[in-house]
């Protein structure tokens, strides 16, 4: 029995995915992986599986491109046959599906892990690519036998766009989270906020950086940090420059991406994500393992993490004065920190346990 995963990125395969292909591997399966370059290999290898490289431009726009991807998939499966594909991401999910279709796969599933910049943005460009994306969802989801979903949000929405028929739909608590890898881990003496992503506006940077600046303003000793890089080929890419100031202010401290998050995730007493739309961030799962309260927004994906007032606070989008207000409170009781953190640390028990949700993965692609 072969399983295929299609990629948009090596790093989401070790990353997001690694478990996964542990438990598939285990079921007795040969995993073939499809990623678009040769970056870390070997990482994907070390799960069990067989890597095969089909480039892909994973934000670009060229139906070229696109077509040519397509057609390398279509040719991979027709040699090696899968009995499943799994596809994640937007081209994965759809043109995945078109090609597993093409090649005689029967049980063909696809993975929506957040809508992303055209579902978020109300830019003139947005609606443009996104009325492109819906039609590309909608011929690629036609094909599939289940759609995953992470959230119940987005389902509903696929569903009243009749983007994909609800007998499909299953939902599953995001990605999960090694709850053996991301251990509880002792609160820092200074009260540090700390926010881990893409520097890119729909993930509410910008929200982040205005409510550091407004909470520094009246507590000098607050610390702020920012794990993130510069985007360029993003359309709500934040300039660096613009990031830079607020450095340069004194406000935030910028770290570059790393292998092993989890010492910033130590470091730090709050976990903070004010973005505009999420499947389930990963990030707010480790930061609850590892026993932190989290700040984040009552939107799509992210409000499903939050038991508001009791792990953390839900904040409305584009509102970095509500984000400051929950900052606040953080730094005006020093023991909020450590209890929220407790009841972080058994939600995520509860329902985001890396094995807890591959199980329930496993049962929805019938391996």
């Amino acid at each position: 029995m072969k399983f295929l995963l299609i990629s948009p990125k090596n790093r989401t395969v070790y990353n997001f995915r690694g478990d996964l292909i542990k438990a598939i591997v285990a079921k007795g399966y040969e995993v073939i992986v499809t990623g678009p370059d040769w970056t870390d290999v070997d990482k994907i290898e070390a799960l069990g599986a067989r890597f095969v490289e089909i480039p892909m431009n994973k934000t670009g726009t060229s139906v070229t491109g696109d077509l040519k991807y397509k057609k390398a998939l279509t040719a991979l499966m027709k040699i090696e046959k899968p009995d499943v594909t799994l596809g994640y991401t937007i081209k994965p999910v759809v043109y995945g599906a078109m090609a597993a279709h093409a090649a005689g796969v029967k049980n063909i599933n696809g993975m929506i892990t957040g809508g992303g910049y055209t579902f978020t943005s109300k830019s003139l460009k947005a609606k443009l690519l996104g009325t492109i994306v819906r039609t590309l969802y909608r011929a690629g989801l036609k094909r599939t036998k289940h759609v995953i979903f992470q959230n119940e949000d987005d389902l509903e929405e696929f569903v009243s766009r009749r983007l994909v028929k609800r007998e499909k739909c299953r939902i599953v608590n995001g990605s999960g989270v090694s709850m053996e890898r991301f251990l509880p881990a002792p609160l820092p003496q200074q009260t540090t906020f700390f926010m881990l992503s893409r520097l890119l506006k729909s993930k509410g940077v910008m929200e982040y950086l205005e409510a550091a600046r407004l909470v520094k303003a009246e507590y000098p000793n607050a610390r702020f940090c920012l794990l993130g890089k510069y985007e360029t080929a993003m359309q709500d890419a934040i300039p660096k420059e613009t990031v830079e100031q607020y450095i340069w202010d004194g406000i935030v401290e910028r770290f570059e991406e790393t292998a092993d998050v989890r010492p910033y995730y130590a470091a730090c007493s709050v976990y903070v994500l004010p973005s505009y739309r999420e499947g389930t961030p990963r990030t707010v799962l480790e930061a609850m393992a590892m026993g932190r309260p989290i700040i984040t927004t009552d939107t799509n994906g992210c409000r499903q993490t939050v038991e508001d007032g009791v792990n953390g606070y839900l904040v409305p989008i584009k509102d970095p004065e509500s984000v400051a207000d929950k900052m606040r409170l953080f730094l005006q009781d020093p023991t909020l920190a450590a209890r929220m953190g407790a009841e972080s640390l058994r939600l995520c028990a509860e329902k985001f346990e890396v094995s807890k949700v591959n199980a329930e993965m496993l049962r929805i692609m019938e391996v």
